[in-house]
């Protein structure tokens, strides 16, 4: 008999992804703190200035979408520059134009399925309003959806849930530096109530 060939696991073919980091708490690109970030590894990044922010925008090559963005926000840190990465510049909250726009499909169509007028019906709810007339979905739950009724691949929903996941993760990072007192408020107050029942032994009334 012949031994089946036992075989060998894959390694992952590198890519190159492209995205931006923001970046705050550096409040101009000198030429010290441009270089300490090309000496700490963002050589793959262009820097501009936009609103009092700094955009960060990668081209870098990796296993996966996940691995650039964290190994990129790595470097960032490790330049000691005193630049604080506030998110990826990937917004989780998206009109049905910005719906249309990122599935490549008409405006009309995902009016249709947000209604359900075509589609399976069920699609998520709006996260908020602008206006009366003016609702935001959040991405991360709509990218389910579109997964589950197979109109986007499974790697563009793990990537909304990553930057979402990622983005939520910071924002509670410097909430923690920038309000300590509240978010230690905030945690006890939001603390599970216990549901054991008490120790002590029912009163009988007579």
């Amino acid at each position: 008999m012949s031994r089946k060939q036992e075989k060998k696991p894959t390694k992952p073919i590198k890519r190159e992804y492209d995205f931006a980091v923001v970046l705050g708490n550096l409040p101009d690109l000198t030429d010290e703190a441009m270089d300490a970030l090309h000496e700490s590894g963002c050589d793959d990044a262009t820097f501009s200035l936009r609103y009092g922010l700094v955009f960060a925008e990668f081209s870098r090559e990796a296993d996966s979408y996940k691995q650039a963005v964290m190994s990129a926000i790595a470097d960032v840190r490790k330049a000691d520059t005193g630049a604080e990465v506030l998110r990826v510049n990937e917004c989780d909250l998206v009109s049905a134009s910005d719906i249309a726009r990122r599935i490549e499909r008409s405006r009309e169509l995902v009016s249709q399925y947000i209604k359900g007028d075509r589609g399976p019906g069920n699609f998520p709810s709006p996260e908020c309003f602008l206006s009366d007339d003016k609702p935001l979905w959040a991405w991360c739950a709509v990218s389910y959806w579109l997964l589950e009724n197979q109109l986007i691949r499974e790697e563009d929903h793990e990537e909304a849930q990553f930057v979402w996941a990622l983005n939520e993760l910071l924002s509670v990072e410097r909430q923690r530096k920038q309000n300590p007192e509240l978010m230690r408020e905030l945690k006890i107050g939001l603390k599970p109530v216990s549901t054991r029942a008490s120790s002590r032994e029912p009163r009988h009334v007579a």
